[in-house]
């Protein structure tokens, strides 16, 4: 890995974790990793600095494998690189479980999700897949942030639908029973599940959204990735969309605002349209974060001609 680049990609990991994770949290995230975090003491009162200082000696392999569990973007492989090269950078993984005979409406669901900074992946069922489509499926299980499953008369049935249910129930990601004439069973028993009878498929995507922001297991993440969509934002209205779903919420850890802040500064598209600063601020501005000027933080210039 290019020097560079290995100092781009740290200081993105520190920003992640800074948004994601306590002091603590990520003293257990990174010794995971084999990192010694025992006694270490930071230069700083920083989450930020306090993992870019930790990672500084890390093996380039330890740092890109890191990188690929937090799904920030990197041109580079590790040895524990995923196959699943299908979601999009840095939204939300949600696998749809679903039928074939319900896969054009899954379909039509997967593109509803795009709207919320979800990522689905429709699972093709009831035919024979090849060796190939096997094994994109088990990457999509292994890389997914939660799953929802379509439940309709035949699911239970199908081994292939109920062996990914099963592999969501083994990695204890979120299930979210999708009700279409068939209640969750099983495993999935427990959850009440969404009742999509007479709804449509945008009323049926925004309830998945609501279960995914408010579940403790796919809060953070969920914030995080609507975040990351409105910083890396080619489009002030998606921006805008985006940044709405964000104001419905209640207490946004600071960290993770702050780090939007900055991301945001670095988005001359968005800093320069004052209808979306005033819109952020007020968010900001709830939350008691500093706010940012129309067109960033000016820059000092120097002037060559003050006495020496």
């Amino acid at each position: 890995m290019r020097v560079l680049d290995r100092i781009d990609l740290i200081d993105r990991i520190g920003r992640e974790l800074q948004s994601r994770m306590s002091f603590s949290d990520i003293n257990v995230y990174l010794s995971a990793y084999g990192i010694n975090c025992k006694d270490f003491q930071p230069s700083a009162n920083s989450k930020w600095v306090y993992v870019k200082e930790l990672l500084v000696d890390a093996e380039d392999d330890i740092v890109l494998q890191i990188a690929d569990e937090l799904d920030l973007e990197h041109d580079y492989s590790s040895s524990a690189s995923k196959e699943a090269t299908f979601w999009k950078v840095g939204h939300f993984r949600l696998f749809l479980s679903h039928l074939a005979s319900f896969k054009v409406n899954t379909g039509r669901l997967q593109r509803a999700l795009r709207k919320y900074a979800i990522s689905g992946f429709v699972a093709h069922e009831d035919i024979e897949p090849s060796k190939e489509w096997q094994t994109e499926i088990e990457a999509a299980l292994q890389s997914m942030d939660a799953m929802a499953a379509m439940l309709m008369p035949g699911f239970k049935e199908s081994n292939w639908c109920d062996q990914e249910v099963g592999v969501a129930v083994g990695r204890d990601v979120l299930i979210i029973p999708v009700r279409k004439g068939l209640d969750p069973y099983g495993f999935i028993g427990k959850y009440q599940g969404i009742q999509a009878a007479n709804k449509n498929v945008g009323e049926v995507a925004e309830e998945i959204f609501n279960v995914i922001i408010k579940s403790p297991k796919t809060r953070a993440k969920m914030i995080r990735c609507i975040s990351n969509s409105i910083s890396q934002s080619t489009e002030v209205e998606d921006a805008l969309e985006k940044l709405s779903l964000l104001q419905e919420q209640h207490d946004i850890a600071k960290d993770s605002l702050e780090s939007l802040r900055i991301e945001v500064n670095d988005n001359q598209l968005l800093i320069k349209s004052s209808n979306f600063v005033q819109e952020l601020n007020s968010l900001f501005n709830r939350n008691g974060i500093e706010n940012i000027k129309v067109g960033g933080a000016q820059k000092t210039e120097w002037d060559d001609d003050i006495p020496f």
